[in-house]
């Protein structure tokens, strides 16, 4: 596990940059954290990193974004707006949990809970996992764990 603070989004987004060096295809990235911590400007470094030239933003109204223009395809995920793992079952998201390219979902503690490793709460086999905390007005603390550090 390795912890990084940021003090401003430049810096959480070359964060990202660097960590989309490690990744490779089939992995599954869990981003949790209040809302306007920082995921989605992560998720666009990761989307740099690997090399999507096109627009990231959260698809918070769509659940899902493809970006297929980098040397992995990206799939960002955002269950922002389901509350329920019902609904999130519901929307038929599992396939993203083995991707031909790398799945990041915001909000992915809404989808696995700690501790299971069967059912279809269990996150799946090399679960990479970026947290957010929200140290002031400008400074975040990003915890992650799963990228080899």
């Amino acid at each position: 596990m390795a912890t990084f603070i940021s003090h401003n989004p430049e810096e959480t987004e070359a964060l990202g940059r660097k960590l989309a060096e490690r990744l490779a295809s089939g992995a599954v990235v869990g981003l949790t954290g209040d809302l306007g911590a920082g995921k989605t400007r992560l998720v666009q470094g990761l989307a740099r990193g690997l090399g999507v030239h096109g627009r990231v933003q959260s698809p918070t109204f769509a659940l899902v974004n493809a970006h297929q223009d980098g040397r992995l395809p990206l799939y960002h995920l955002d269950l922002y707006r389901l509350d329920t793992l019902a609904q999130i079952l519901g929307a038929g998201l599992e396939e993203y949990l083995a991707p031909d390219g790398v799945t990041v979902i915001e909000w992915a503690e809404r989808w696995f809970e700690s501790g299971k490793d069967t059912g279809p709460t269990a996150a799946p086999a090399g679960y990479k996992t970026i947290a957010f905390e929200v140290l002031d007005e400008t400074r975040r603390c990003i915890t992650y764990e799963g990228f080899g550090d």
